[in-house]
């Protein structure tokens, strides 16, 4: 018994003892007694380092940032200023710019004078039937109602034919030239291949014929009684009325040949008033006679503007 008391009591004190132990192992386990004297020791530098470099670090720090910002300042003014150096490069190239364009001006400025030479080539390069033709405009079908006189005087060509005293008119309004109107007229009725009179301008006194330029509606006025539609033109009172609608366009039958038609109206028209009448075509493929009324067909005929179209120079003679 006392064994087993003294083994009783024991248990617990062993128990006690285990648990003492294992109390002691869980404080070592926990607050561990090894770990405590590194911190015992190493704290205390630790603590003494946390507290000594506070006052170093914050210097050292400060300095640390002052030197880094300087230093990042330069390094931070170099990139700026390498860029930089691009920019003053690519400013000089603006310089450039401007030369191309004085350039690309100077290639501009050529260019105007051939527009002028442009507009006016088919003003003056059209041709038909070989020969040069006048430039084309628009005629409105009534002008001004009023005929001016052509001043100044054209002198007949030297030669032994009668002299025709005539004066040429251009209804106020229309879009001719006066003055180049009369030179081709005049040209027209001193050809050799023309009537073979010596015609001799004048824009005052007594004349033998008036050839008179004259708008569609005026023309329809100068030849009352006959007929003229706006299209016809004809010879009436001691006057050549020309229609200038057809001066400006001519007729179909001449094929765009508007210098030969003028010539044909203007030699057509004044042969009236030389005594001639109308004449029919003499057969299909002939050369028509002037006194034939092209302009309204040609019946078969080749057109042909001239009274003697095989005459020389020396008709006048």
């Amino acid at each position: 018994m006392t064994g087993n008391i003294d083994n009783r009591l024991r248990k617990p004190y062993l128990w006690l003892l285990g648990f003492g132990g294992t109390a002691t192992l869980l404080v070592g386990g926990s607050a561990v007694t090894p770990p405590a004297t590194p911190v015992s020791t190493s704290p205390s530098p630790t603590v003494l380092a946390q507290v000594t470099a506070p006052p170093v670090p914050v210097p050292t720090v400060t300095t640390a940032t002052a030197t880094a910002q300087p230093t990042a300042a330069p390094r931070t003014t170099s990139t700026p200023q390498t860029a930089v150096t691009p920019q003053a490069t690519i400013t000089s190239q603006p310089a450039v710019a401007p030369r191309v364009t004085a350039t690309a001006q100077a290639t501009v400025a050529p260019t105007p004078p051939p527009d002028p030479q442009e507009a006016g080539a088919p003003k003056t390069q059209l041709f038909a039937n070989g020969r040069l033709q006048p430039e084309k405009v628009r005629v409105s079908r009534s002008a001004s109602g009023r005929y001016r006189v052509v001043p100044g005087e054209s002198l007949p060509p030297r030669g032994k034919k009668k002299v025709v005293r005539y004066k040429v008119e251009v209804e106020r309004g229309l879009p001719f030239d006066a003055e180049e109107f009369a030179r081709e007229v005049h040209r027209i009725l001193n050809d050799p291949r023309g009537w073979g009179f010596r015609f001799h301008r004048v824009s005052r006194g007594p004349v033998d014929i008036r050839v008179s330029l004259s708008s569609p509606a005026m023309t329809d006025r100068r030849c009352l009684p006959l007929r003229t539609f706006g299209l016809l033109s004809c010879w009436n009172g001691g006057r050549a009325v020309i229609n200038a609608m057809r001066w400006n366009e001519g007729v179909p039958g001449y094929r765009g040949d508007v210098a030969s038609y003028r010539e044909y109206v203007v030699s057509h028209e004044v042969g009236h008033g030389l005594g001639h009448g109308h004449v029919p075509c003499p057969g299909p493929g002939r050369r028509a006679p002037v006194m034939l009324q092209q302009t309204k067909s040609l019946y078969g005929c080749r057109p042909n503007p001239w009274p003697f179209p095989k005459r020389g120079p020396r008709a006048l003679g």
